[in-house]
Formats: structure tokens, C-alpha cells, sequence
């Protein structure tokens, strides 16, 4: 494949490597997936938005999340999907597309970051603050603090794929299923170390702010949690803080895998490794719509109360 000619804009994508027999039940399984995260995650912003009850400051920013799930998803499964239909002698993509793809790949990623930060902010409020909670967390603070999560993985992102765009390029195969960022500085023979510079800052403000801001505030939780008898409160604050929890390893656990993969030499460049990949880009927005979805009593109540009148007026129906 990298012996062919293409025009400098014509970039080669490696792919997911699966035998012919496997493409097919692969396409199938991926397409799936799609399907359920495109269907949990907007079906939860309808949800939310329809009841009345769901119009509280976390599941608002919950919204926040599915949105962003199906930015991540979108991004990558559709082109993934493609591209098993496909030879390996026609899966290229064009420079400036993959350079939009890597731009939101990473906007996907960042924004995982700040959007979880700003709900642990609400759950702070909500567990350490309750009797202040409505006049803080009002409409308007819920805007300003989803503005903020969106603007800040925007414009950090945005610094980042601009660095790695202005490089010349002398290479033309992508040694992934997808672009991202270290894809993109790999097609240049340049001098990179002012985007390795600003790759590691950019990790350290990310996943410091995050890091930091999640633990200081589940440390506030825990001890008023500790400090308090009251068992209600208790019990609501370790099934909102476990969801969220979750998410929040899951998040890393995922990150921490695709990062370490790009530092392995282009030998290790296997199945399994590319499925990893893929897994890692995949199994997060599916899982958040689970975790939250039916974790959350009054999300899951709401739900089984739509597909019962649902029912009910289907029987009346007949």
C-alpha cells in the first residue's frame, strides 16, 4: 500500500486490520453500537428537555455529556464503518479532512475532561452547600459553566491541531483507523519539538485541572459525608458520586491505553492494538448512556413510565 502514488493532499489510512471473513460480523458489530449510542445518548437530551422533572441543574449537564458522546462517536464509527466496506487499496482520506476529524477527535477528548469537572462542581454544591444550591447553580450559571467546558477543550484543542497543520509533510500513510494528533506530526519530517512542547502543557492543564478539581471536590464530599449522620444524604450522595466516579475512570483508563499506544514503535501495530483503539473511542459513549441512564432513579423511573403509557395506549388502541 505505501508503494502507491497519491497527490500530496491523499493521505493512505491503515484501517482496522480484520481478515474478509471478519469484516462483515465486524461491520455489523460496530454499526450496532452506533446505533445504540446515537439512540440512548439523544434519546436522554429528549428526555430531559420533554420532563419537567428532568430540568434540574445536573441532568442539564448531563446533557452535556450526550451531546459529546455522540460528537465522539460520530467522528469516528461512521468512518471506521466505511472503510470495512472498502479495500485496503481505497481507504485514503484528504489532508484537510483529516485534520477536521483530528480537530474533533481531540475536542471529543477534551471536552470528556471539562464536562465532568463542571458536574462535580454541581455535586459539591448540591451535597456540600444544599441549602445554597438553588441560588447557585440558577439557569444561568448552568449556560455559563457548559460555555466554559465547551470553550476551553475548543480553544485548547484548536492550538493544538493548528501546531501540527502548519508542519510540511513527507509522509502520506496514516499508522491508524482514524487521525488524531500524533498521526498528523508523524507525516512530518520537520523538527516537532515545539508541538511535543505544548502536547505535554496541554496534558498537564487538562488532565491537572481535572485530576485536581475532581479530587478536591469528592474530598469535600467524603468528609462531609463522614461528618454527617443523616443516612438519606448519605445514600444519595454515594449513587450520584459513584456514577460520576465511574465515568471519570472509565475516562482515564481509556485515555491512558490510546496514549500509551501511540508511544509504542509502528512494529506493535497489530489487531489487537488497533481494536484497543477503537475500543477506546467506542465503549465510553456507550457506557455513559448506561451508567446514567439507568443508574440515575429519576432518569430510569421517567424512562419506564414513557414505555408504560406507551404500552397502555397501545392496548387502548386495540
Amino acid at each position: 500500500m505505501e508503494n502507491q502514488t497519491f497527490s500530496g493532499d491523499i493521505l493512505i489510512l491503515e484501517g482496522l486490520m480484520v481478515s474478509p471473513d471478519s469484516s462483515i460480523p465486524a461491520f455489523v458489530f460496530l454499526l450496532l453500537i452506533y446505533i445504540f449510542i446515537m439512540v440512548s445518548n439523544i434519546g436522554l437530551v429528549i428526555l430531559t428537555f420533554m420532563e419537567r422533572s428532568l430540568q434540574q441543574p445536573m441532568y442539564l449537564l448531563l446533557c452535556n455529556m450526550s451531546i459529546n458522546d455522540v460528537l465522539g462517536a460520530t467522528v469516528v464509527i461512521p468512518p471506521v464503518l466505511r472503510d470495512l466496506l472498502m479495500s485496503n487499496s481505497e481507504r485514503y482520506i484528504r489532508y484537510s479532512d483529516c485534520a477536521i476529524q483530528a480537530f474533533f477527535v481531540h475536542l471529543y477528548a477534551g471536552a470528556s475532561h471539562t464536562v465532568l469537572m463542571i458536574m462535580a462542581f454541581d455535586r459539591y454544591i448540591a451535597i456540600c452547600n444544599p441549602l445554597r444550591y438553588a441560588t447557585i447553580m440558577t439557569t444561568r450559571m448552568v449556560v455559563m459553566l457548559s460555555v466554559w467546558a465547551w470553550g476551553a477543550a475548543f480553544v485548547l484543542v484548536a492550538i493544538l491541531i493548528g501546531l501540527s497543520v502548519r508542519l510540511s509533510r513527507c509522509r502520506s500513510v496514516i499508522l491508524n483507523l482514524f487521525c488524531d494528533n500524533a498521526t498528523l506530526f508523524k507525516l512530518s519530517c520537520e523538527n516537532v519539538f515545539i508541538n511535543n512542547i505544548y502536547g505535554l502543557g496541554y496534558t498537564v492543564v487538562l488532565l491537572g485541572s481535572s485530576i485536581g478539581t475532581v479530587s478536591l471536590t469528592y474530598l469535600k464530599i467524603a468528609s462531609v459525608c463522614v461528618r454527617s449522620k443523616n443516612r438519606v444524604l448519605n445514600s444519595k450522595a454515594l449513587q450520584t458520586c459513584t456514577t460520576h466516579l465511574a465515568v471519570y475512570i472509565i475516562l482515564h483508563v481509556s485515555g491512558f491505553i490510546i496514549v500509551i499506544l501511540h508511544r509504542l514503535p509502528d512494529s506493535f501495530l497489530t489487531e489487537k492494538r488497533t481494536l484497543a483503539v477503537v475500543l477506546g473511542h467506542v465503549a465510553l459513549p456507550a457506557l455513559n448512556s448506561v451508567i446514567y441512564g439507568l443508574q440515575m432513579k429519576e432518569v430510569r423511573q421517567r424512562i419506564m413510565a414513557l414505555f408504560h403509557n406507551n404500552r397502555v395506549a397501545l392496548l387502548d388502541v386495540k
